[in-house]
């Protein structure tokens, strides 16, 4: 499977599922704590250095996606003990449930990362080609490598299950 700049072979889809369901983890606890479902892992040289769910309902911050604070915990890890590190993610790929929206696609770009992966496409605020494509936009001074679908049928059913409780609770 290629798409947008990645060649997908078999060995690396396994190894993209395994970091996807640990992203995968992360949009259970979002689930739980009646978050919409979206989890983020930010890998570095075969290591896990962030991980998060969105917390914007618990923390009161619209900002809170996973991939902000996922991406925040992984600048910290690679600048401890280096003064002169600006938090940049070069050489690191995240690996997200949903398509980022525009937010987090400009900061995966500000902050240089190499690649993101994600599950399902987010045609209303996509911004890794749905909607929007800011991850590959020429005119930005760096761009991603995205790979959609990558267990996509996981992370649609958290959504689901997601808002039909929303809906349920609404009536």
């Amino acid at each position: 499977m290629k798409s947008r700049g990645l060649e997908v072979t078999k060995l690396s889809r396994k190894i993209h599922e395994e970091y996807m369901r640990e992203a995968l983890k992360e949009a259970r606890r979002s689930l739980e704590k009646g978050e919409v479902p979206v989890g983020a892992v930010v890998v570095w040289r075969g290591k896990v250095i962030g991980r998060a769910h969105n917390q914007m309902e618990t923390l009161h911050d619209p900002t809170a996606h996973a991939e902000m604070i996922a991406i925040t915990q992984a600048a910290e890890t690679l600048s401890e003990g280096k003064t002169s590190h600006r938090g940049s993610l070069e050489g690191a790929a995240v690996y997200v449930t949903k398509e980022p929206c525009p937010m987090c696609a400009g900061a995966m770009v500000l902050a240089k990362a190499k690649a993101v992966f994600y599950g399902i496409s987010d045609p209303k605020a996509g911004a890794c080609g749905s909607l929007y494509n800011i991850a590959a936009d020429d005119r930005l001074n760096h761009r991603l490598a995205v790979q959609g679908g990558i267990l996509a049928e996981e992370s649609k059913r958290f959504l689901q299950e997601f808002f039909r409780t929303l809906r349920k609770e609404k009536r």
